[in-house]
């Protein structure tokens, strides 16, 4: 984890784009949670949504969240409060706003195909679902606009948590066996020469 906090991710799986280097400084991550995190957030939505400024700075402390009902905290406290993973959508559509699981992941299918009246028939049962929760009518009407937002780029978490342990993996080799490591990674990519001057350079 120290590693990956230092930027020091050439080679590991998805981890090894500037960008992708530049955020886990920024993060510094700590837990496999945070891993699988970051493999759902590095993309275009949650990078342009302010979604991972949002991760980051609540994981320092620097970004206070509060969470007013017992269900979204059950269902975001692991992320800081930010939706990260379409799962967290449906139980959030399910938990709190009373929608069957099977038709919850209809809703969130339906909002990353833009299928209107699927998304607005859905969104009046969460409302009222929601409310006869405990929830003020204004505070469910804005959480489903936000479910609205990240529904159309959500990540599965299974796929996420998937992709979070081979690149733990690749990052354990690569910080207790870094020669292995590198002396593999120049082997497979022998003939690509860009990536072998790449690796070379990072052996150095």
């Amino acid at each position: 984890y120290k590693m990956l906090g230092r930027g020091e991710s050439k080679g590991v799986f998805q981890m090894e784009s500037s960008g992708f280097r530049d955020l886990l400084v920024r993060l510094e991550p700590d837990r496999f949670l945070d891993l699988i995190a970051l493999v759902a957030l590095y993309r275009p939505g949650p990078l342009g949504g302010g979604l991972v400024d949002d991760y980051v700075e609540r994981k320092h402390g620097k970004q206070t969240f509060t969470f007013e009902n017992p269900v979204v905290e059950e269902v975001l406290k692991d992320t800081y409060g930010v939706m990260v993973y379409q799962e967290q959508v449906m139980r959030l559509l399910s938990g709190l706003g009373g929608i069957p699981i099977a038709r919850a992941y209809t809703v969130v299918k339906a909002i990353s195909k833009k299928n209107t009246d699927t998304i607005n028939s859905a969104q009046e049962d969460f409302i009222a679902g929601a409310v006869k929760n405990g929830l003020e009518r204004s505070r469910a009407e804005e959480l489903f606009d936000q479910i609205r937002f990240f529904g159309g780029y959500g990540f599965n978490q299974s796929h996420s948590t998937c992709y979070a342990l081979i690149a733990y993996q690749t990052a354990y080799m690569k910080c207790h066996h870094p020669t292995a490591f590198l002396a593999a990674l120049i082997t497979y990519e022998a003939g690509n020469a860009d990536k072998v001057k790449d690796y070379v350079a990072e052996c150095r």
